[in-house]
C-alpha cells in the first residue's frame, strides 16, 4: 500500500472547471500511457448536488515487449468512478484494473476536499494498493512496473493540473459558482421559519427573494477559528500549505486530547519547526513540554518568582532595546560574572529558575514587538560578551549547571533563540565550546556568530545585524547599558551543601501536582473522604506515559491503608524513580457488594490532559483509580498483585506514568466549572491568550 497526503492551492472553483470541462478525458496527451476512455454511465441527484460518472480508460503500460507477448495483450483497461458533491464540496476518485483482475488487483483512490480551515484551499489525498495473486512468474516484474508508474503519475498530476488552468484561464474561463439549491427545492425542503422576520414588499420578485433569502440562511455554516493568510503573514510567518496542515492538525489533536486551554499557535509552531515539521516528534516533545510547565507551574513563573538580591546584584545579563529586525535583544556579559560565586550563594536551581524567567520574558517580549512592527517576531537574539572568560569559569559544578540550564532550555523553548553573537572570544573559549556544544541542537549551532578579539566591528560585524545607536558603551557604542557589570560574589553570601541541597529540593517540590506509576496488574489509587454528600470532587491528570483507564468507585467503609508484604518487607505501595505506585481496593472485595462505580471508565491514551469533576450523591469513600490500558486481545487473567508488580517493574512496557491533582470543593464553592482548577492551577496563561484573529476556549469534562 502507498499513500501521498499534500496540500494543494487551488480552490474547489478551479477543480470544479476542470471537472466540468472535463479536459483529461477522453484522452491526456501529458499521459502518453493514456490512450483513451469512454463513458459507461453518468447519473446526477435530483437536486443536482452529486454528479457521478464511470468511465473505462484505456492505458498503454510501459512494460516490456516480452512481458506483453506473453500475457497476450498491447493495452490493459481500468474502471474509474468520479463522484462529485457539490454540497460537501468534495470528489472522489475511484479506480481498479478490468484486465487481469484474476492475476493482479490494483486498487486506486483519490480524493478532494476543503481544507477545514482555509476554504480557499483544497486537501488532496491519494492512496493505492497492489495485490499480485500470479502472473505467469514475473511477480517481481510487475510489481516494479506498477511502482514505477503509480509514483510517476504522482509526480505528473500536479503539473497535468496546473496546464489545464492555465488553459481555462487562457480561454477566460476563470470561476464556477459555488452551488447552491434551486429556490424550488428549498421551498421542498426548507420551511419558513415564523420567528424570522422579513419586510413586506408589494414586488412578487423581491418577495420572492426575501423568502428564499430567509431559507437559505438556514443552509450557511459559519467558518470560526480559520487560519487566513492575514493571520498567517501578520502572527506566523511563511508557511507552506504543508506546514499549515501540520499545525492545524497538532491543534486540532491538542484540542481532543488536552481538555484544558492549548497554547497559541506561535508556540505549537516552535515545537514544529524544531523537528522539521515531523507530526509525531513534535507532538512528543510538545506534550513533554506542557505537562513540564504544569507540574512547576512555569505558566505562573513571572508572576510568583523574585530573583534573591544576589542576582541583582551579580547577574550580568538583561534585555536592551531589539534589533534590526525586530527581535527582543538580550545581552550577557559572561566573561564578567562570577559564576562559581553564584552557584555557591544560590544553588543551581535557583539559577536554572532565573534563566526560565528570562525566557518567559523573551516570550512575552516577542509577543509585543509582533504587535508593534506588524509582523511576527517569534525569537529574540542574544549577544554575549566573553571579554574577562578564563578558566575559573571552568569549575565544573559551573559547568554541569550550565549545561543542566541549556538541556531544560532546548527541551522547553524551542526555536527561540533567532541568533547568538559572541563577541570578544578569548583563548579559553574553544575549551568551554566543546563542554557544551555537544548538548546544543544542531538548528541552534547554525544560529552562533562567533567574534575573536576586538574583531566585531567590521563588515560582517555587528552592525549587520544591530543599529549603530543602540551598541552597548562597553562594546565601543554611544548607548549607555543597565546590564550589571557583576563582580565576585561576597563569600559571606556562600551556603553550605546542605542548604544549597534543601533549597534546590523546595524549589521544585512546591507543586500540586503528584506522580504515580501504573503497572499492568497494579492500578493506582487515591482515596477521598467525603462528609458533605453534595460535595464536588475535581481532578487533572496527564498521562505521561503509556495509556490508562481512569475509575471514580464509591464505598462506604474506608480502604485499609497499604499493607505490608511478608515476602518483600515492605508496603505494597511501590516506590520507582517515576514516581508511587499505591494499592487500597482489596483483591477480596467485590465490585457491586464492597464498592460500586459511579463513573464510566475514561480510557486516557498517551500525551492526554483530563480535567473532570463528579457531584457526589452519597457519604463516604470515593476512590480514583488508574488502571493499566489492556488492549482487546491481551490476557486478562487476575495474577496476585504484588508479583504482578514485581515481574511488571522489569517489563518498560507494562509501566504507564501520570501526573495528576485531586481537589474536594464544597457545593457552596462549586459554581459549574473547575474552578480551582481555572484560578490557577490549569491552563497556560502566558500560552495561550486569545489572538486577533482566533481564541482556544476552554473546554472540561463535566462528569
Amino acid at each position: 500500500m502507498a499513500r501521498i497526503s499534500c496540500l494543494i492551492r487551488l480552490t474547489l472553483s478551479q477543480f470544479n472547471q476542470l471537472y466540468y470541462h472535463g479536459r483529461r478525458f477522453p484522452t491526456c496527451h501529458l499521459i502518453p500511457m493514456f490512450v483513451d476512455s469512454e463513458v459507461l454511465e453518468e447519473t446526477e441527484s435530483e437536486d443536482g448536488s452529486v454528479h457521478n460518472v464511470q468511465r473505462r480508460c484505456k492505458l498503454d503500460v510501459d512494460a516490456p515487449r516480452l512481458l506483453k507477448r506473453i500475457a497476450g495483450v498491447d493495452y490493459v483497461y481500468f474502471s474509474q468512478e468520479n463522484t462529485l458533491n457539490k454540497r460537501e464540496r468534495t470528489l472522489h476518485i475511484e479506480s481498479h484494473n478490468e484486465t487481469f483482475s484474476n492475476r493482479v488487483i490494483i486498487h486506486e483512490l483519490c480524493s478532494y476536499s476543503a481544507h477545514p480551515e482555509n476554504e480557499d484551499w483544497t486537501c488532496f489525498e491519494q492512496s493505492a494498493s497492489l495485490d499480485i495473486k500470479s502472473f505467469f512468474g514475473f511477480e517481481s516484474t510487475v510489481e516494479k512496473i506498477a511502482m514505477k508508474q503509480y509514483a510517476s503519475s504522482i509526480k505528473k498530476g500536479k503539473e497535468i493540473i496546473e496546464f489545464y488552468l492555465n488553459q481555462l484561464e487562457e480561454e477566460g474561463i476563470s470561476h464556477v459558482p459555488r452551488w447552491t439549491p434551486s429556490l424550488d427545492l428549498l421551498q421542498l425542503e426548507l420551511p419558513v421559519t415564523p420567528a424570522v422576520s422579513i419586510p413586506v414588499s408589494t414586488d412578487a420578485n423581491d418577495r420572492e427573494l426575501a423568502d428564499a433569502t430567509q431559507k437559505f440562511s438556514k443552509l450557511c455554516v459559519c467558518v470560526v477559528d480559520k487560519l487566513d493568510a492575514d493571520y498567517i503573514k501578520r502572527y506566523l510567518g511563511d508557511l507552506t500549505p504543508l506546514q499549515e496542515s501540520c499545525l492545524i492538525r497538532l491543534r486540532q489533536w491538542l484540542q481532543e486530547s488536552h481538555k484544558g486551554k492549548i497554547p497559541k499557535d506561535e508556540h505549537i509552531l516552535r515545537f514544529l519547526r524544531a523537528r522539521d515539521f515531523n507530526m509525531e516528534k513534535a507532538r512528543e516533545i510538545l506534550c513533554q513540554s506542557l505537562t513540564w510547565r504544569k507540574q512547576h507551574q512555569v505558566d505562573y513563573l513571572l508572576e510568583t518568582w523574585t530573583s534573591p538580591q544576589v542576582l541583582s546584584d551579580y547577574y550580568t545579563g538583561g534585555w536592551h532595546h531589539h534589533d534590526k529586525e525586530g527581535r527582543p535583544l538580550y545581552i550577557l556579559r559572561l566573561g564578567q560574572m562570577d559564576t562559581k560565586g553564584l552557584v555557591r550563594a544560590l544553588g543551581e536551581e535557583s539559577l536554572l529558575r532565573h534563566v526560565l524567567s528570562i525566557n518567559e520574558e523573551g516570550l512575552r517580549r516577542c509577543e509585543e514587538n509582533t504587535k508593534v512592527f506588524g509582523r511576527p517576531i517569534s525569537c529574540w537574539t542574544c549577544l554575549v560578551d566573553l571579554e574577562g572568560l578564563n578558566m575559573r569559569h571552568l569549575w565544573r559544578p559551573g559547568v554541569k549547571a550550565l549545561l543542566r540550564i541549556i538541556e531544560v532550555v532546548e527541551a522547553n523553548y524551542p526555536e527561540t533563540l533567532g541568533r547568538l553573537l559572541i563577541l570578544r572570544a578569548p583563548r579559553v573559549f574553544p575549551v568551554l565550546w566543546t563542554l557544551v556544544s555537544p548538548f546544543i541542537d544542531e538548528n541552534t549551532r547554525k544560529k552562533f556568530l562567533i567574534y575573536a578579539g576586538n574583531d566585531y566591528q567590521g563588515p560582517g560585524g555587528l552592525l549587520d545585524y544591530i543599529d549603530k545607536e543602540i551598541i552597548p558603551d562597553f562594546l565601543g557604542g554611544e548607548c549607555m547599558c543597565e546590564v550589571p557589570e557583576g563582580g565576585l560574589v561576597p563569600k559571606s553570601l556562600y551556603r553550605t551543601a546542605e542548604e544549597l541541597e534543601n533549597e534546590d529540593i523546595s524549589l521544585w517540590t512546591e507543586t500540586i501536582y503528584q506522580s504515580a506509576s501504573v503497572f499492568k496488574g497494579a492500578p493506582h489509587e487515591v482515596v477521598l473522604e467525603i462528609i458533605d454528600a453534595a460535595s464536588v470532587i475535581t481532578w487533572d491528570f496527564d498521562v505521561c506515559k503509556g495509556d490508562v483507564v481512569f475509575h471514580l468507585y464509591h464505598s462506604k467503609r474506608a480502604p485499609q491503608p497499604p499493607r505490608k508484604d511478608p515476602l518483600v518487607g515492605q508496603h505494597s505501595s511501590i516506590t520507582t524513580p517515576g514516581g508511587n505506585n499505591v494499592q487500597l481496593i482489596d483483591k477480596s472485595w467485590t465490585l457491586g457488594l464492597d464498592y460500586s462505580m459511579v463513573e464510566s471508565p475514561l480510557t486516557c491514551k498517551e500525551g492526554e490532559s483530563v480535567q473532570g469533576s463528579h457531584v457526589t450523591r452519597w457519604p463516604g469513600f470515593y476512590i480514583l483509580q488508574w488502571r493499566f490500558h489492556t488492549m482487546p486481545g491481551s490476557a486478562s487473567t487476575n495474577l496476585p498483585r504484588v508479583d504482578d508488580v514485581l515481574a511488571s517493574l522489569q517489563v518498560s512496557s507494562h509501566k504507564c506514568k501520570v501526573m495528576y491533582y485531586t481537589e474536594v470543593i464544597g457545593s457552596e464553592d462549586f459554581r459549574g466549572s473547575m474552578t480551582s482548577l481555572e484560578s490557577s492551577h490549569s491552563g497556560f496563561s502566558q500560552l495561550s491568550h486569545a489572538t486577533s484573529n482566533h481564541s482556544q476556549s476552554s473546554s472540561m469534562i463535566s462528569r
